[in-house]
């Protein structure tokens, strides 16, 4: 018999807890990739502040751990307007795109079987504890104006603060991109500050290169877990990125902040 997520206790986690042993972390992206794609997960407790069941423990092999995000299917709430079932094949689709950018926004993720049935398995990232992201967010970076760039390509729907993870190292994450893809607009972000704006040559550059993975290779891969006409909304939205040169506004037709904010 099956099991829900939401079967049995549900704890808050001390990331600083865990004991890896003789495990190290992975080295590169190819390590990355083998730890989330055959390591086992070990479970220790749920973020309660998600609206999807989100658990996070360690995953391990015998020689390589890390902590972890799952998100599995049979934990994803309902909404009325993204089909049943499909959040973690967003997550995904995001993830892919990300990395054909080069931006490396979104942290490595997987869709493979966890202890409640298939669901998305993305590397854990420490953020900086010492950032201040009310006042973060606001700032004017290259790597927050890149995922501004990036969130207009996807149509992510729900940029919160909390969802921004800056690290020591300066580099900056995006994570839950669980509504993402909708072929309606549906962009909603703290990340306004350059709406308007002409886009930054380096973007423009990347864009032009991802319209000509979106009609090749990536776009076969994001057909594994989008619609074709998602997919094709997709390259609709870099092609007109393109075209206008500048990022793009809110609508008006839809809320442009995200509720919570943070």
């Amino acid at each position: 018999m099956s099991r829900h997520p939401d079967d049995g206790e549900v704890v808050e986690l001390d990331l600083a807890g865990f004991d890896h042993g003789d495990r190290r972390p992975p080295a590169d992206r190819a390590e990355q990739y083998l730890l989330l794609n055959e390591g086992e997960l070990d479970l220790e407790g749920r973020l309660l502040d998600a609206s999807n069941v989100t658990l996070v423990g360690a995953i391990r092999t015998d020689t390589l751990a890390a902590e972890c995000v799952y998100k599995p299917v049979a934990g994803e709430r309902p909404l009325w307007d993204f089909p049943d079932g499909t959040l973690a094949g967003r997550e995904i689709s995001a993830h892919l795109v990300s990395e054909a950018t080069g931006w490396r926004i979104v942290p490595p993720s997987v869709l493979r079987d966890g202890p409640y049935g298939p669901g998305m398995v993305q590397l854990w990232m420490n953020g900086d504890p010492g950032v201040d992201l009310a006042e973060f967010v606001r700032r004017d970076l290259p790597a927050l104006r890149r995922m501004a760039v990036f969130d207009a390509v996807v149509n992510n729907a729900d940029r919160k603060g909390g969802h921004i993870i800056p690290m020591a190292d300066g580099h900056v994450y995006g994570v839950d991109h669980g509504i993402c893809f909708s072929i309606e607009p549906k962009l909603r972000t703290l990340l306004w500050r350059w709406a308007g704006k002409p886009l930054p040559v380096a973007a423009l550059a990347v864009l032009e290169r991802l319209d000509e993975q979106l009609r090749g290779e990536l776009g076969e891969q994001l057909h594994e877990h989008l619609t074709r006409r998602e997919v094709r909304r997709t390259q609709q939205r870099v092609a007109e990125l393109l075209r206008t040169q500048v990022h793009p506004q809110p609508s008006g037709e839809w809320p442009a902040l995200p509720w919570p904010p943070f």
